[in-house]
C-alpha cells in the first residue's frame, strides 16, 4: 500500500499532501523546463534576426558588398553592433560565401564555416544552428539587397549555445527555489491541515473511529431495549433492532431514519423534550398499541439541544421481568429442594440415635463426610485458585443434581496465576463449555461429561467433552458467531463468550465432533504462575 495503515492519520496526511505538492511542482518543473528550453532559443533566434535586419539596411554594409569601399568601417560597424546587441558575432559574407567581416580579423576573407548558409545565399532569410568556427551556434541569416532588389550577401548574427545554456539554467536555478519554497508551504501547510482534521476527530485514528462506531453499533444491537434518536427538528437519526420490533416495523424494506419521527409515533414525547431540555423518565406511553415504559433524554452539544434519545421497553415484557426478578421463592424452592436431601439424611441419623444403633450411626456419618471431604480434597489438590475449585465443585454437584456423570480427570493440575483476572475469563470460558455439554446430553442415554485441564511450560490446555449427539454440520462453521446454536430458543451466547474471552487471553480453541458419539472442546492458553508447585 503507498501508506502503510500503522501510521497515524496525521502522518498519513503530511505525507500525502506532500506527495501531491512535489509530484504537482515536479510536473511543473518538466513541462516549465521545456518551456524554458524552447522559449529561450526562440527569443535568442527572434533577437538574432532583429539585429541582423539592421545590419542589412546599413548603407555601410551595402557599399562595402557592392563596392567593396570602406571594409574597414564595414567590420568595426558589425563588431560594435555584436557588442551592443549582446551577439557572439556578426559575420558579413558576399555571394561566394567569403567573409567580409568577423570578430577575428584573420578569418576575414575566409570561406564561411558551417555549411548552412547555402539558402540564406539564395535569397531566404532563416534560423539554424550549426557549428562554427567559435563553435556551436544559433544562426540567423538575412539576405543583403541593393535598392533594386538585387542579392549582394548575407549578414549572419550568431550567439553561442553555451550562453543560450547558461540562461536556461540560471532560469531553472530560479524555478528550482519556487519549487523549494512551495514545497516547504506545502509541508507547512500539511502539518496544519493534519492537526487540524486531527482535533475535529478528537484526536481518534480512523481504525479508533471506526472499532468505537462498530461496538456502538453493537451494543446498541444487542440491548434489549428500544432505542431511538431524532435531531432537533424530530427527524430519526438512530434507532436499533429492538426499536424496530416494538414500533411493528420488523421486515419492512423501510427505514425510518432520516424520516419525522411523527411518522412513526403519534404521542411521543420526544418533542417536548426538545423543546424543554429536560429529561423525563419512566413514562408509560404507547406504541402502535403496545403500551411501553420509556425514558426520554435531550441530547445537548456544547450547552446546546441538538436532539434527544428515548430508550423504552414493552411494559408486558417489563412487567414479566419484575416478576422473575422478584419470583426469589423459585430459587428458595430450589433450596428447600436440595435441602430435602439433607433433611432426609438428618432423619436417618435420627432413626439410628433413637434406636440407639451407634456403631451404624457412626458409619453413616463418616460415609456421608467422607465422600464430600474426598470431593473437595480431589478437586482442591489439583486446582490451586480456591476461586476456580470452588467453581468446579459447583459444577460438580450441578452435574449431581441433572443426572449427569461429570469426571474431574486424575491428571489434571491448574497453579495459581500470575494474574488473577485470567481466572476470571477462565470461569467464563469452562462453564460455557460445561453448560454447553449439560446440553448436549440432554436427551442422550448415557450422560457423561470430562473436565481434564493441565499446565505445561506458561500453557493451560483444558478438555470438555461430552457423550451427547455431537454438533450440526451446517452450524460448524458458525458455532462461535452470536446467535448461532444447535438448540431452540434464545441460545447461541455461551460459546460466543468464549471466543471473546479467548481473545482477551490470546488463547486459542478447537473442537472435533461425531455425530452420535459426542464432542471435545479444546482450548489452550497462555498461563503465568506466581510460583513452580508441585502437582
Amino acid at each position: 500500500m503507498f501508506l502503510h495503515r500503522n501510521l497515524k492519520l496525521q502522518t498519513k496526511i503530511m505525507l500525502l499532501t506532500f506527495a501531491v505538492v512535489a509530484i504537482a511542482l515536479l510536473i511543473t518543473n518538466i513541462l516549465v523546463s521545456q518551456n524554458i528550453e524552447f522559449d529561450a532559443q526562440k527569443a535568442t533566434a527572434r533577437k538574432a534576426a532583429s539585429v541582423a535586419h539592421l545590419i542589412v539596411k546599413s548603407p555601410l554594409v551595402v557599399e562595402g558588398l557592392v563596392e567593396e569601399k570602406n571594409i574597414e568601417a564595414m567590420q568595426k560597424y558589425a563588431n560594435e553592433s555584436g557588442v551592443a546587441a549582446e551577439v557572439e558575432y556578426i559575420v558579413i559574407l558576399d555571394m561566394k560565401g567569403i567573409r567580409k567581416s568577423h570578430p577575428n580579423f584573420e578569418k576575414i576573407g575566409q570561406k564561411f564555416v558551417g555549411g548552412d548558409e547555402a539558402e540564406a545565399l539564395a535569397g531566404k532569410e532563416y534560423v539554424s544552428v550549426a557549428k562554427g568556427t567559435l563553435g556551436d551556434a544559433l544562426r540567423a541569416f538575412v539576405p543583403v539587397f541593393t535598392p533594386e532588389g538585387e542579392q549582394i550577401g548575407v549578414v549572419v548574427v550568431g550567439v553561442l549555445m553555451d550562453n543560450i545554456k547558461i540562461l536556461e539554467k540560471e532560469t531553472q536555478k530560479a524555478l528550482f527555489l519556487a519549487i523549494v519554497i512551495g514545497m516547504i508551504i506545502g509541508i507547512i501547510g500539511a502539518y496544519f491541515l493534519s492537526k487540524n482534521v486531527k482535533n475535529i476527530l478528537f484526536g481518534l485514528e480512523p481504525e479508533a473511529i471506526a472499532n468505537r462506531l462498530e461496538e456502538r453499533n453493537a451494543m446498541l444491537q444487542s440491548v434489549y431495549e428500544g432505542i431511538l434518536a431524532v435531531d432537533s427538528r424530530g427527524i430519526i437519526t438512530l434507532v436499533n433492532a429492538e426499536a424496530i420490533r416494538i414500533l411493528g416495523l420488523t421486515g419492512k424494506d423501510d427505514s425510518p431514519v432520516g424520516k419525522s419521527i411523527t411518522s412513526y409515533v403519534q404521542n411521543t414525547n420526544l418533542l417536548d423534550v426538545i423543546d424543554s431540555g429536560v429529561a423525563q423518565v419512566d413514562q408509560e406511553q404507547e406504541f402502535h398499541g403496545s403500551p411501553v415504559i420509556a425514558n426520554c433524554l435531550p441530547m445537548i452539544v456544547n450547552g446546546k439541544v441538538v436532539g434527544a434519545i428515548s430508550t423504552f421497553r414493552d411494559k408486558t415484557e417489563v412487567k414479566d421481568l419484575a416478576e422473575q426478578l422478584t419470583g426469589v421463592q423459585d430459587y428458595v424452592d430450589a433450596l428447600r429442594a436440595r435441602a430435602h436431601e439433607f433433611m432426609n439424611q438428618l432423619h436417618v441419623i435420627l432413626g439410628l440415635v433413637k434406636l440407639k444403633s451407634y456403631s451404624q450411626l457412626a458409619s453413616y456419618i463418616n460415609k456421608i463426610a467422607s465422600e464430600h471431604e474426598e470431593e473437595i480434597s480431589f478437586v482442591t489438590k489439583r486446582i490451586r485458585e480456591p476461586l476456580l475449585a470452588g467453581f468446579i465443585l459447583s459444577k460438580l454437584s450441578l452435574s449431581r443434581e441433572k443426572n449427569v456423570i461429570m469426571n474431574l480427570a486424575e491428571e489434571t493440575y491448574v497453579p495459581k496465576p500470575w494474574n488473577n483476572e485470567v481466572i476470571h475469563e477462565m470461569v467464563t470460558i469452562i462453564g460455557n463449555l460445561i453448560e454447553n455439554a449439560f446440553d448436549a446430553v440432554s436427551s442422550s442415554p448415557y450422560k457423561e461429561i470430562e473436565l481434564h485441564m493441565y499446565y505445561d511450560k506458561e500453557t493451560l490446555s483444558i478438555h470438555v467433552s461430552d457423550t451427547g449427539e455431537g454438533i450440526l454440520p451446517e452450524v460448524s462453521n458458525t458455532l462461535f458467531e452470536k446467535g448461532i446454536s444447535s438448540k431452540d430458543g434464545n441460545r447461541g451466547f455461551g460459546l460466543h463468550l468464549v471466543q471473546r474471552s479467548l481473545e482477551r487471553l490470546k488463547g486459542t480453541i478447537e473442537f472435533e465432533s461425531r455425530p452420535g458419539e459426542g464432542t471435545i472442546f479444546m482450548v489452550t492458553i497462555p498461563y503465568a504462575v506466581k510460583e513452580k508447585e508441585p502437582p
